[in-house]
């Protein structure tokens, strides 16, 4: 494998964490971002320490809309270039659509769609030009159907399925791949952040980060479109496309109470 940067979004913990894990194994660079210097800087210590790769931090919070061309600018002033990008931060939020805060919601927005899609275009024509690289997508099995309770996290999953298979017809035969990892519940920080503890969603338990990762990142370097990890959340993802639309979403709200 020729030598490569990555660069990962939402990287000081739960599933960014791990992915940072599986590439430095690669032994690529990492270009690691989150909001959390402390964690950042723990991660960037532990891969340089066990896997002898050069991993360093961009303290950025993609809330703020103009995180990404911050992120672009400093990077390219830096002389870094950006072989593969992984798109992980996001976050969600439970609760009636009218009741939630506003800013909440729409920093939802931000982060999960606008964000990566400004990364997304800054980066990819440096990777087409080149012809190679790729773009890691991380949605969820919330993009398969709607999502009552947690009605614009599930909203901006979608975006983030559609707009990843959409680039995958744009790129082919460019040498440029995408791929979007679409996991179930896992057992991370986004339960706690999202009110989702306690939920029968994941009273049912969940998969661990580092599955989750590996499964994203093996796929990833598949070169496979869509990776669905584990075989419980493969069944969900592909029986939804059979039950009638009002069935689903009656059961998937069930499943937020």
């Amino acid at each position: 494998m020729p030598s490569e940067t990555v660069l990962i979004t939402g990287a000081s913990s739960g599933i960014g964490r791990e992915l940072a894990r599986c590439f430095a194994a690669d032994g690529s660079s990492l270009m690691l971002v989150a909001r959390r210097e402390d964690l950042l800087l723990e991660l960037s210590r532990e891969i340089a320490s066990r896997y002898g790769v050069k991993a360093q931090i961009l303290v950025k919070d993609l809330i703020r809309p103009e995180a990404a061309q911050e992120i672009a600018g400093e990077l390219a002033r830096a002389g870094v270039t950006v072989d593969v990008l992984v798109n992980n931060a996001g976050f969600g939020a439970r609760g009636m659509f009218s009741s939630l805060a506003l800013d909440r919601q729409m920093h939802m927005v931000q982060v999960n769609m606008a964000a990566m899609t400004e990364l997304a275009r800054r980066f990819l024509p440096g990777m087409i030009e080149r012809g190679r690289g790729g773009v890691l997508n991380v949605a969820s099995t919330a993009a398969f159907q709607p999502g009552p309770l947690m009605s614009v996290y599930y909203a901006t999953k979608v975006y983030v399925l559609h707009l990843s298979e959409g680039l995958v017809e744009e790129l082919s035969g460019t040498g440029v791949t995408v791929t979007c990892l679409c996991p179930g519940p896992t057992i991370t920080e986004f339960a706690g952040e999202a009110q989702m503890e306690g939920t029968r969603l994941f009273s049912m338990g969940g998969m661990n980060a580092a599955e989750v990762a590996r499964a994203g990142h093996d796929g990833f370097r598949a070169g496979k479109a869509i990776v669905v990890p584990g075989l419980r959340n493969k069944l969900t993802a592909f029986s939804v496309r059979f039950g009638p639309r009002a069935v689903v979403r009656k059961m998937v709200k069930a499943l937020h109470q």
